[in-house]
């Protein structure tokens, strides 16, 4: 591996532990500026002071997202976009480049495919565009990859999961970002298809932290890298101690029960 995306992969996946715990905060592009997500510091803020390893921006809310002071947390800049408001809001086109990343100081890139829809071909293209280039810069990229479109009758399916990381992985990306698969068991035949690390997604908001809980130490057991999850972080309560117990579960090896007795303490 290029030493220079080695380093950097450092800044968003704890070194020790193979593992990372990133938030991200790219939501505003999607649905606007919901709960968790208007005042971008104290937002950024919260999830340093529990021990996040990167936030996930796009490119105009770094400078709304930078603290000056404090803890440093790794930068993942997003690269593509489209919004709710849209006919079509499961396109995802390119609102950024490499290189705007690198000169707002990332530490790495993410894109957004979605597999199955009338406009993968275009996505596909995209994405391995972006990572030929992410390649030449040294950039980590963190791929999300997901089945939505006419053809997908269940995007959770093991099978349509497991193709959504084989994809990321084959086009190029250093982390694949994918949703749970429900299980261990099927999880685990997602990433055993992978030579790069496999983190899940959030999805909605759930109703149990629990819950949430259980699904990142199940993820781990079948041999996940950790985590990539928004909502169910920044519109947590008191997302600074939830981020502490995840932390407990993810790099430490702790139980859900012992993170939930801290997260409840």
């Amino acid at each position: 591996m290029h030493i220079g995306k080695a380093i950097r992969l450092e800044r968003i996946v704890n070194r020790n532990t193979g593992r990372t715990i990133v938030v991200p905060m790219d939501h505003g592009v999607t649905v606007g500026p919901i709960d968790g997500l208007v005042d971008m510091r104290e937002a950024v803020g919260k999830v340093v002071a529990g021990g996040a390893n990167a936030v996930i921006e796009h490119k105009g809310l770094v400078r709304c997202g930078h603290r000056a002071s404090g803890k440093d947390i790794g930068l993942i800049v997003h690269l593509s976009a489209s919004t709710s408001l849209s006919p079509y809001p499961n396109a995802k086109s390119l609102v950024a480049s490499v290189e705007d990343a690198i000169r707002l100081g990332a530490d790495a890139v993410s894109i957004h495919c979605n597999l199955g829809d009338e406009t993968e071909s275009a996505m596909l293209a995209d994405f391995g565009m972006v990572a030929s280039k992410a390649s030449n810069w040294g950039i980590p990229l963190l791929a999300m990859v997901y089945a939505r479109g006419p053809k997908i009758s269940d995007e959770y399916d093991p099978a349509v999961v497991a193709h959504c990381a084989r994809v990321g992985t084959e086009l190029g990306a250093d982390i694949v970002k994918v949703p749970y698969t429900g299980d261990i068991d099927t999880f685990a035949k997602v990433c055993d298809a992978c030579c790069v690390p496999v983190v899940i997604a959030g999805g909605p908001k759930l109703d149990s932290t629990e819950s949430f809980l259980q699904m990142v130490h199940d993820s781990l057991e079948a041999g996940g890298a950790g985590l990539s999850v928004g909502r169910n972080v920044f519109q947590h309560e008191d997302p600074t101690r939830l981020v502490e117990a995840l932390n407990m579960i993810v790099h430490a090896d702790e139980s859900v029960d012992v993170a939930l007795n801290y997260l409840n303490g």
